[in-house]
């Protein structure tokens, strides 16, 4: 039997107890494929220890595994939405899913667990794999499903998108499926400087003038008597 030796801790915890998780399931095996093709890619654009921008990533070198591919933009703290997603992540959806958080795909109990996940991912940063089990529905076939989530720098330098991959196996029926969290590892990198926001922006100069070159003078009288 095949196993993947993976941890699932939630981030900052420091919980590292490891789970075996039957990959048997995984009959045909293109769910582990289409991940490790993304992360080779995603590994080859960056420099040095550093993170790729999301301005290097070009479909042509995910040809292959588009249907399965999303970009996702951080909009709040433990909240990304998608910007981009294969025809796959639409069909596990039931529907159109860009600009949907990532949030919508898992059940209420595993929102924290992937919004923690992701502030991980964002602020570390980190690479997040996961192994994803379909909420059981007493009509629905069983679907399993793999995730990988790979962090990308915006064209201001701070870490706030995503490159990932979502693909499933097993039949995926009717209607939308929501996941819950099977199994999860975290890998950290090596920390990226994150841009000062902070920092007061230049004045900005143009139609700005000095206050004082508008500030009237004291009007200066003259007084003119007639003639006698």
């Amino acid at each position: 039997m095949k196993t993947f030796f993976g941890s699932r801790s939630r981030p900052g915890t420091g919980d590292s107890a490891g789970n075996v998780i039957s990959m048997d399931r995984f009959r045909s095996g293109r769910t582990v494929s289409p991940l490790r093709q993304a992360e080779a890619y995603w590994a080859a654009l960056r420099d040095g220890d550093g993170v790729p921008k999301r301005s290097d990533i070009d479909p042509r070198g995910l040809e292959n595994i588009l249907e399965y591919t999303f970009i996702l933009e951080r909009i709040a703290p433990g909240i990304a939405r998608f910007r981009l997603a294969g025809s796959h992540l639409s069909e596990l959806a039931g529907m159109e899913v860009r600009g949907m958080p990532l949030t919508a795909f898992f059940t209420a109990g595993a929102r924290s667990e992937i919004g923690a996940t992701l502030e991980h991912v964002f602020d570390t940063p980190a690479i997040a794999e996961m192994t994803l089990n379909a909420e059981r529905r007493f009509t629905a076939p069983r679907v399993e499903a793999r995730m990988i989530l790979l962090p990308l720098q915006s064209d201001f330098g701070d870490v706030s998108r995503v490159l990932g991959i979502m693909i499933s196996d097993g039949p995926l029926g009717t209607g939308g499926r929501r996941f819950e969290i099977a199994g999860s590892t975290l890998r950290d990198l090596p920390k990226v400087a994150q841009p000062d926001r902070t920092a007061a922006a230049p004045e900005a100069a143009g139609f700005a003038a000095p206050q004082t070159d508008f500030v009237k003078s004291r009007p200066q009288l003259r007084l003119v008597l007639p003639e006698d």
